[in-house]
């Protein structure tokens, strides 16, 4: 079986179509999906919301359905603070989050943070390296901050599962050496199959085996604001710099039935999750379509 998720409404979307963080994820959970997910940016030139409080909105109006960061940055952040939002964030959701990690975004975005782009990989390794005792309430000594002080934080939560995102050779390392998962995002299955067996390969022995889940984006339903296909392979060529004919299968879109089909092949490549960001209009109306996808992969 292949649990499905899917990335919350942006603030346009919100915006353009009266829907509220609190009412989509209740929506999604009514319906049935497994999961709801929210990106972490910070000055990207457009609006967004932080993550963990947008999470926060979602998890106080849900009761069982999973909330996830797709991805957080913790690198942006001082790590005691990132530790106190992740900890926070547990203790408010009742232990439902799943923390996608990465190190991602533009120049801009860590310029914004006052963090020198350069530090971001060795900044992420220590955060994932040093997350976990911070949150279990341990005494942990800080790198990256004058003096190097030793901190508390309480209340201690337990840890939630971390997914390490991004489908790179160091991303395949980290979720190896630190993850309870590993997160790539628009991938197709061959390359997701290829990434279980290099997991296989990097993965310590001992360790438990790792959740994948997949990041994928697509639109559901027949409406003149909903890009095809082949429009949203597009917009991946140009956003990731990869040859349109590698990409065109990588959107979800058509028929539940046909959509199912294709995530099956996600399953039978190694991947336990989707995450799905929707793309086009009526949120509520593709959420919906989303979930009957779930029950004939279910």
């Amino acid at each position: 079986m292949l649990d499905i998720g899917v990335i919350l409404p942006s603030v346009d979307v919100q915006r353009r179509e009266g829907l509220d963080l609190a009412a989509a994820a209740r929506h999604a959970e009514d319906a049935g999906l497994d999961s709801v997910w929210h990106g972490d940016h910070l000055a990207v030139g457009r609006d967004v919301l932080e993550s963990t409080v947008a999470l926060a909105a979602a998890a106080t109006a849900t009761r069982r359905i999973t909330i996830g960061t797709s991805v957080f940055v913790p690198a942006l952040r001082p790590l005691a603070w990132a530790a106190k939002q992740i900890a926070s964030l547990t203790w408010i959701s009742g232990g439902r989050l799943v923390l996608g990690v990465g190190s991602g975004g533009g120049p801009e975005q860590w310029a914004a943070a006052g963090v020198p782009y350069a530090e971001r990989g060795p900044r992420t390794d220590a955060a994932l390296g040093l997350l976990p005792d911070l949150l279990a309430g341990k005494a942990v000594t800080l790198p990256h901050v004058e003096g190097t002080p030793t901190v508390r934080l309480e209340p201690a939560t337990e840890v939630p599962p971390i997914w390490v995102g991004n489908a790179s050779a160091v991303a395949l390392r980290r979720a190896a050496r630190h993850g309870d998962g590993w997160f790539p995002s628009l991938i197709g299955p061959q390359e997701v199959a290829g990434g279980v067996r290099s997991l296989r390969e990097l993965r310590p022995v001992g360790r438990l085996p790792l959740t994948v889940a997949v990041g994928a984006t697509g639109t559901f339903g027949d409406s003149d604001d909903r890009p095809s296909r082949e429009q949203m392979a597009q917009g991946i060529s140009r956003a990731y710099g990869r040859p349109l004919d590698e990409v065109l299968d990588i959107p979800l879109a058509g028929p539940p039935a046909e959509v199912a089909e294709h995530l099956a092949r996600y399953a039978d490549a190694g991947a336990h999750h989707v995450v799905v960001g929707l793309a086009g209009g009526g949120w509520r109306g593709q959420c919906s379509a989303l979930a009957e996808v779930r029950s004939l992969l279910s």
